[in-house]
């Protein structure tokens, strides 16, 4: 089984800025050592019939300076704990940013900045997402996004910004030491696509 893991990264690269934390009524965004990377955190309501929460409302993640264009939902099952996905990007006018929420089990889930101009070009972010923790992960166009799962049967929500487009999908190997990524356990169940992407080179995101 997977330790769970802390949000880390290399130096300090997770260290949340609490002093630039914002939030609406319902949602707040804790930022991250990578600039649009970004925490999201939704209020969660109980009383004596369960929880209520709201997982996504256009108008707040805006205020909250996200983009909030939604193109495709997603949900994906996992039935193994150690499962590897990612990790993935979309290149040209399909490039594809996403909020991910767990919905079931847990995940440790991580996001590599790949924009060629950024200062944190090649580091990395993770952060473990449980169900019911009113917690998500927002990972903006220009980033690949992967996620370890924790616990047999995780189940994943992806809200994305731009619908899928095989042409335009790309990744990279999830243990290249190009970013040097510390997963919390050895994957135990990876596709052959995400297991033999190549060495890292400079994504060509106007391809």
């Amino acid at each position: 089984r997977p330790r769970s893991p802390r949000p880390r990264g290399p130096a300090s690269c997770f260290a949340l800025e609490m002093d630039t934390l914002t939030d609406t009524a319902l949602i707040r965004a804790l930022p991250t050592a990578i600039a649009g990377v970004v925490v999201v955190e939704s209020k969660v309501f109980t009383d004596e019939r369960g929880s209520f929460m709201t997982a996504y409302s256009a108008r707040d993640v805006q205020a909250l300076g996200i983009d909030p264009t939604l193109a495709e939902c997603h949900i994906v099952h996992n039935d193994r704990a150690c499962t590897l996905r990612g990790m993935h990007f979309q290149t040209g006018p399909s490039v594809q940013p996403k909020l991910v929420r767990c919905l079931g089990g847990a995940i440790y889930d991580v996001a590599i900045d790949l924009r060629p101009d950024s200062p944190t070009v090649r580091r990395w972010v993770g952060v473990e997402l449980g169900a019911g923790d009113g917690r998500a992960l927002y990972v903006p166009a220009g980033c690949a996004h992967g996620y370890l799962t924790l616990r047999d049967d995780t189940e994943i929500l992806y809200l994305v910004g731009a619908a899928y487009d095989p042409g335009r999908a790309g990744g990279v190997r999830w243990n290249d030491p190009a970013f040097g990524i510390e997963w919390p356990a050895e994957p135990l169940v990876i596709a052959e696509r995400d297991r033999t992407y190549p060495d890292y080179q400079a994504v060509e995101w106007d391809a």
